[in-house]
């Protein structure tokens, strides 16, 4: 079918560098115009719920940086697994659940639009029909007919009127102890059900797996039988693992507000949960003297708080229990979730053979390693909320083939994801500068975190452009190409690593994380600058 004149692109300004589309209003990125704002509202509350996490954990890793360098560096490779077998099951969940559930949104609100259109549309029609009818008497009989027809239809708008006006009095907020109150009509978004039904029972699994192998993951990291790091490592994993039921389920519920493009009601109850967490923290580490396993408990208990406050709250909105599990979209999720499931892993292997190099290295090593591994995924996470505000905008904006929209959103976030990882970078070379002796009061581990903070600080852009690109992916839907990238990127990286953590020792370790980082942005780049994939648009239409 030929495109309309419209839509092509006027003689001389077609897109003759692709790659342009980046650079495109660029000088508008902290516009606040309505696509800005919508950004924003997005992005703000998601980064701030994204990097509360990490915060938390890092005040953990301060809390048991006290309690010496065997302890933080234990903590910091079950942290690794722990984290590595979530993202394996959850992520893919995540990811897939915030598309689906703007998606089926998108497209059930449009549908109601048209409906409450196309009732309108027969309201008037009837009532031009009936005043037809009542205007053309032809004679006594005619006239006699049509009076009656007209004292029918009056009778008929009498008792249509009476039971619209008791429907709302039904809506309408009651009188006395009820008063204030409205029914709220919960929405069916079968998505939302499929990921919460998918999110328990991979919880269990992982609790399962991770408590009978907790010894064998651990020496698999390089903490050995007979390594001190071991004993408190098993206990902070094995009583980590019991929440993850609570993780999962508490990110699925994530996924479903992200889709609804609400991320405020995420931030509130992980708030309440972290700071649950960080006043469990002292109490059980050391008033109770439990040590690593205190602060485990009290992450674990902040966990299903969390999922609480999250399941209480959508149940008011969505219908969780379909009429049926043919009404669950397994099919759908098992598809392409194994095709993030294989980017998953290609993903997070490489940051957790890194952490097994680093610990191979010894106690210091390792102990150093933890604390710029969590500054460095800290910081680079409150670029996500930009990724969660571009998925969720771009998954509407497709849905309602709106490719106009789906471009300048997808370069906006790209363009204030690269501003943020700029101010990152400085926020971060000093703060790590002048503070490391918050984490740890051992010199040569201050000594070893120094040598990492100029990589952690410098890959901050690089780290904000990947994290958005993953985003603007999802949005739009393109999991293959998500999928299949990041095996190649993860197998030129884990070589990379292998080599140079051989050669370079520490040093290596984080030059092979750079390298990991610059191809994640490199793919992203090459799929939209090259305008393949769901932005074949881009060729043959002009968006100004």
């Amino acid at each position: 079918m030929a495109e309309d004149t419209d839509t092509l692109p006027p003689p001389g300004r077609n897109w003759k560098i692709p790659f342009l589309v980046f650079f495109k209003d660029a000088k508008f990125v902290f516009k606040r115009d309505d696509i800005g704002m919508e950004i924003i509202s997005i992005a703000l509350p998601a980064a701030l719920a994204l990097a509360a996490d990490p915060i938390a954990s890092l005040i953990d890793t301060a809390f048991m940086g006290h309690l010496g360098p065997v302890e933080i560096a234990a903590v910091g490779v079950s942290i690794a697994i722990f984290n590595q077998a979530s993202k394996i099951t959850i992520f893919p969940l995540v990811s897939i659940t915030t598309s689906f559930v703007a998606e089926e949104d998108t497209i059930r609100k449009i549908a109601d639009t048209q409906e409450q259109k196309g009732n309108d549309g027969l309201e008037k029609g009837s009532i031009s029909d009936a005043n037809s009818k009542t205007i053309m008497p032809l004679g006594q009989d005619d006239m006699l007919e049509n009076i009656k027809t007209m004292d029918e239809t009056i009778h008929l708008d009498l008792e249509n009127d009476f039971e619209m006006t008791a429907r709302k009095s039904v809506d309408a907020p009651s009188i006395g102890s009820n008063k204030g109150k409205t029914k709220v009509e919960r929405r069916h978004i079968p998505s939302a059900s499929t990921a919460l039904a998918l999110g328990c029972v991979l919880g269990l699994l992982q609790t399962i797996f991770l408590i009978c192998l907790a010894e064998p993951l651990l020496s698999v990291m390089g903490v050995k039988s007979g390594s001190p790091m071991l004993p408190p490592a098993q206990k902070y994993l094995i009583i980590r693992s019991l929440g993850a039921p609570a993780v999962l389920l508490s990110l699925a519920m994530q996924g479903v507000f992200r889709g609804f493009k609400d991320t405020k009601t995420p931030l509130y109850a992980i708030v309440a949960g972290d700071l649950t967490n960080i006043i469990l923290d002292p109490i059980f580490i050391f008033a109770c003297r439990l040590g690593v396993s205190g602060a485990a408990i009290a992450h674990v208990l902040s966990q299903y708080l969390i999922s609480f406050i999250l399941l209480f709250k959508l149940m008011k909105q969505v219908d969780l229990l379909p009429p049926s599990l043919k009404d669950l979209h397994l099919s759908k999720f098992l598809k392409n979730g194994f095709l993030l499931l294989a980017r998953v892993i290609a993903v997070t292997i490489c940051v957790t053979l890194a952490a097994s190099m680093a610990a191979r290295l010894g106690a210091t090593s390792m102990a150093a390693f933890q604390i710029c591994l969590q500054v460095w995924m800290t910081s680079s996470l409150l670029a996500d909320g930009l990724a969660v505000a571009g998925q969720a905008i771009l998954a509407c904006a497709f849905a309602e083939k709106d490719h106009q929209k789906a471009t300048v959103a997808a370069a906006r976030v790209l363009q204030m994801g690269f501003v943020l990882g700029l101010g990152l970078a400085l926020f971060v070379g000093l703060g790590l500068g002048f503070g490391s002796g918050i984490f740890t009061k051992d010199k040569s581990v201050i000594h070893i975190i120094a040598i990492g903070i100029p990589f952690v600080a410098a890959t901050q852009p690089i780290n904000s452009l990947a994290f958005v690109f993953d985003g603007i992916n999802f949005g739009a839907s393109d999991f293959a190409y998500s999928a299949y990238s990041m095996v190649v990127v993860s197998i030129i990286s884990i070589a990379s690593l292998f080599v140079l953590s051989k050669t370079d020792g520490f040093i290596g370790i984080w030059y092979a994380l750079t390298i990991y980082m610059a191809l994640r942005t490199f793919a992203g780049i090459w799929r939209m600058g090259t305008r393949t994939g769901p932005w074949k648009f881009l060729r043959s239409r002009w968006l100004p």
